[in-house]
């Protein structure tokens, strides 16, 4: 596994890399189009998973 493939994203890091708000983020959480992963109380997305989802995203507006 390389750095990038393991790095784990706050929700403030991926509000920031999404232009999104904090509920948004979540709602994206929520209804899985972003995986998450929870370590003891916090919730982290792998970067990888952002990329997915902004990739998914262009895909679908196409």
């Amino acid at each position: 596994m390389t750095t990038a493939t393991a790095e784990l994203l706050t929700v403030p890091e991926v509000m920031t890399r999404l232009r999104l708000g904090r509920s948004t983020v979540y709602d994206l959480i929520r209804s899985r189009r972003l995986t998450s992963i929870t370590v003891g109380r916090s919730r982290r997305i792998p970067a990888d998973a952002v990329r997915d989802f902004i990739a998914h995203e262009i895909e679908e507006a196409a």
